[in-house]
Parts: structure tokens; sequence; C-alpha cells
């Protein structure tokens, strides 16, 4: 899997993303183009923004048990799986906007480094080591990327 805490990979990702415009279709799923980004944006708001509610403890549990796994580990995610609420994104978003906050997100954690989340806790399954921030970071944005031909 790419490491998006390695320049290079930040990068990489980062022209995958200007390939997108505002007209790019997706190859499935219901979201367009600007709602797709700004839903790769949530996962950055839930470290860097304080504008989501935490799940209370017993929504945390069920989220460690159930949903942990799958979000953190090396598999990619299948096509059209659900998502979290705050994950939906219904109404229609600024594709540049959109595009230059993700692209901000994405060299914000790249310069931080690998070390900042090594250890950090995150805002659904508590405390992850490096290489569960980067799988969850990456391959995230590759399944997105990949659902609009990039």
């Amino acid at each position: 899997m790419k490491n998006v805490f390695k320049q290079s990979d930040a990068v990489e990702v980062i022209d995958r993303i200007n390939k997108l415009n505002p007209e790019t279709k997706a190859l499935w799923g219901k979201m367009n183009v600007s709602q797709m980004l700004a839903h790769c944006n949530v996962t950055y708001e839930l470290i860097y923004e304080d504008k989501h509610q935490k799940p209370n403890a017993f929504m945390k549990l069920v989220l460690k048990l159930l949903v942990k796994s799958s979000v953190v580990g090396e598999k990619g995610y299948k096509k059209n799986n659900p998502t979290a609420p705050q994950f939906l994104i219904k109404e229609e978003r600024n594709f540049e906007i959109e595009k230059k906050r993700l692209v901000d997100y994405i060299n914000k954690t790249q310069q931080l480094g690998e070390s900042e989340f090594d250890g950090k806790v995150s805002h659904s399954f508590g405390k992850l080591n490096k290489t569960e921030w980067n799988n969850m970071f990456y391959k995230h944005l590759n399944h997105h990327l990949a659902q609009f031909g990039v």
C-alpha cells in the first residue's frame, strides 16, 4: 500500500486529484465528483477541525469491534459500501473549494509525518498506529479516486 506520509506517494495522490474536473463522472455510486471530494475531506475534518460530534462510549465500542478492522486494515473497500452519517454528502458542493481543501489536508498530513500520527487517538477508533492511520487515509482516497477513474 502507498504511504501518504511519504512525499512522493502524497504527490502521486494529489496528481490523481488534479486529473479530476467538475464534469468527471463516477464509475459507480451516487456521489458526484464535488460531493466525493467533500466526502474525502470529512476524514481530515475529524482530525483537524472540531465540527463533528464524537461518538459516545457505546458507539465507539461498536465501531472498534465491528468497523475498525475494515477501515484501518490492508484490504480495500468494496464498491457501494455503506458509510457513516457524517460522511454522507447530499447537498451540492463547490468543486474547486473541496479540491483545494483535500489537497491542503493531504499536504498538511504528509508534512506532519507519521510520527505525529503514531499513537494518535482517532475520532471513532481510539489510538491508532502510523500504519493504521496510513491505511485509513490512503485506502479511502484510492477507493474514491478509482471510483472516478483516476
